[in-house]
């Protein structure tokens, strides 16, 4: 049956004002990116009366935006990388052998999800600075301690996400690579991994976008040296001004690494994210 033609201008006009909704911020974002800040500073108009892009030159000293940038590269590359990789052994285990405590794991896993994140800000906080304290290891303003710190919440989702690919990947496929002499380790290595590419990378790419964009740790956990994107776009608020021209412009820099990551990788993302649901 076809739908009725009211029903067509329906889902016409609201994805017509879904698509608004999500493009005017981006717009305002990049006209305000290309203003003089008197004129970001004064009335609001839609179309900018004056272009100029020197904001996305004063905004790399007005602040060490390059330095931040390598900081958030470095810390969400290595906690999405191990925590993918960690997980791919674990939630294997998980999806392929039975052993005492299986059920158990699984549901603590998964319980993780349910605490919000502020929960552990304290007792992490806490444990870096006794650690550095008692044994001279320090993790409290260091890129290492916020890696740990991603891993403890990417590392649980990724483990629940992959667990759930795994099952739906025939258990025969193991069957034959072991028939063709490979153990447990080889048949998820030579047949498994490549299998479960898509959800790999929607994993990967979950864990690497929680760790760019996340505030709140790195707000805490971070001092000048460590400092990553997300805290350091603060910079651009003084006591006796506020750039607004530069802090688009740089939220325009920021996004990219994300926004070209996600449209290379779309449509493994989709193939993952979906993966399971029907049999």
């Amino acid at each position: 049956m076809r739908d009725p033609k009211w029903l067509k201008w329906v889902r016409i006009i609201g994805l017509g004002l879904l698509g608004l909704f999500t493009v005017t911020p981006i717009y305002v974002m990049i006209t305000s990116s290309i203003k003089p800040l008197k004129d970001v500073q004064g009335d609001f108009h839609w179309i900018p009366t004056t272009i100029t892009f020197s904001a996305f030159h004063d905004m790399w000293s007005t602040v060490p935006l390059a330095h931040y940038f390598v900081n958030s590269l470095i810390v969400s590359t290595i906690a999405s990388v191990v925590s993918v990789v960690v997980a791919i052994f674990a939630a294997y285990a998980v999806s392929r052998f039975r052993f005492a405590g299986r059920r158990a794991f699984s549901i603590t896993v998964l319980s993780t999800q349910m605490f919000p994140g502020i929960l552990f800000l304290l007792p992490l906080f806490l444990i870096y600075v006794n650690l550095g304290s008692a044994i001279g290891v320090d993790l409290y303003a260091s890129r290492t301690g916020l890696i740990i710190t991603y891993l403890t919440f990417s590392l649980p989702f990724s483990i629940w996400m992959l667990v759930g690919y795994f099952d739906s990947i025939p258990v025969a496929l193991d069957e034959a690579a072991k028939v063709d002499g490979s153990g447990p380790i080889g048949a998820l290595i030579r047949v498994v991994i490549p299998a479960a590419t898509p959800g790999i990378i929607a994993v990967l790419i979950y864990a690497f976008m929680s760790a760019w964009g996340e505030v709140l740790f790195a707000s805490v956990m971070t001092d000048e040296a460590s400092r990553t994107l997300a805290v350091g776009l603060q910079g651009y608020a003084t006591q006796n001004n506020v750039y607004w021209n530069q802090i688009m412009a740089a939220s325009l820099v920021v996004s990219i690494p994300v926004v070209a990551g996600f449209l290379l990788l779309q449509r493994y993302l989709v193939q993952g994210l979906t993966a399971g649901a029907v049999k």
